[in-house]
């Protein structure tokens, strides 16, 4: 099989793990399960050679530098510097058109935890057999709890060992269809891992978004490189419309399929997630930083300072980042993005 293509993008501000992530240094950048960013992460579970082409960033002018100082485990990246946010659909083309039409790429967020990376390369390598007889492939990712923040993706007829046709996609679904759905069985979690052909994937691009394949298409043929940096016209690229590879291509195509995978994976969108994603202690406490815990139970302390003592308090986030300070309740941690600090960041 021939190798796969990592097509790495890092993007968004990560208002929701305010005060600890920051437009200046969002989420991808910063190590919040275990000792090395969520970037870095990535970039080590797709660094087997014998698998895994060098991996091709997409990200924007103010996140380059984080980019740059943290690819260590791969200095033969190609590095997309998108002059502003476009979503994925066109973040996606951007790489697609500066690859091979047969290259095979996998599209990976730069913000998500995995704890299984054995799993992932599984998953990926399936995913990458179908890709290369014309699917574009979703990673069904197992779902475990009636999240309503995610989207589904349901499973139809299997199309080989390695996966099933897609027979639809469902947004985020209120908390009675998510039970309903995990109940069912054939519904797995869209993560937003992707893998295909560029070719494959600009055919479907220019057959449902034209005007996004055209500007992009504009953009790249009049882009320039710089080292290992390629820096695609700015005014043909802002001008093309935003919207994600879910509207744009997913949903629409004839040829979407899905892979089954198991792999311990988060999106760490709030601080209750990280919660989850970490090691606990056996009351489910998690504290990173110096604190005193007594009588309580699922609580996450993280501070870079000061001491935080907690008291008696059960399913609590309190965090500390400089001046800084964020008390929450589980309940609460999908409102945090809307704080003003967490806004005007």
């Amino acid at each position: 099989m021939q190798k796969i293509t990592p097509v790495i993008l890092c993007g968004g501000s990560g208002t929701r793990l305010w005060p600890r992530s920051r437009a200046v240094k969002p989420k991808p950048f910063l190590p919040l399960v275990g000792n090395v960013t969520l970037f870095e992460q990535g970039i080590a579970r797709a660094s087997d050679r014998a698998i895994f082409d060098a991996p091709m960033i997409v990200t924007g002018t103010k996140h380059l530098d984080h980019v740059e100082s943290q690819l260590g485990g791969a200095p033969d990246a190609r590095i997309l510097v998108e002059p502003s946010a476009r979503n994925t659909a066109a973040a996606i083309a951007l790489a697609a058109l500066r690859m091979a039409p047969d290259d095979v790429m996998l599209v990976c967020p730069s913000d998500h935890h995995i704890g299984d990376p054995t799993s992932f390369v599984t998953a990926a390598q399936a995913a990458g057999r179908l890709a290369q007889e014309g699917w574009l492939v979703a990673f069904g990712i197992t779902a475990t709890a009636p999240e309503t923040g995610f989207g589904y993706v349901k499973r139809g007829e299997a199309i080989s060992a390695d996966g099933f046709k897609v027979d639809r996609f469902v947004e985020k679904p209120h908390l009675e269809r998510a039970m309903e759905f995990l109940a069912e069985g054939s519904y797995a979690w869209n993560g937003g891992i992707f893998a295909m052909r560029a070719g494959d994937f600009l055919k479907e691009l220019g057959t449902h978004r034209p005007a996004i394949l055209e500007g992009v298409a504009q953009a790249v043929a009049n882009g320039t490189v710089d080292g290992q940096r390629f820096h695609p016209d700015a005014a043909a690229f802002n001008a093309v419309e935003s919207d994600s590879i879910d509207y744009a291509v997913m949903e629409k195509t004839d040829r979407a399929a899905v892979v089954p995978a198991n792999m311990a994976w988060s999106d760490i969108g709030n601080w209750h997630a990280l919660w989850e994603a970490r090691e606990k202690d056996e009351a489910g406490n998690s504290v990173i930083g110096e604190a005193e815990l007594v009588g309580c139970r699922n609580v996450l302390v993280e501070s870079d300072g000061p001491k935080v003592s907690v008291v008696g308090l059960e399913g609590v986030m309190v965090v500390v980042d400089g001046s800084d300070v964020l008390v929450t309740s589980v309940p609460g941690v999908q409102k945090v993005g809307k704080l003003l600090g967490a806004v005007n960041q």
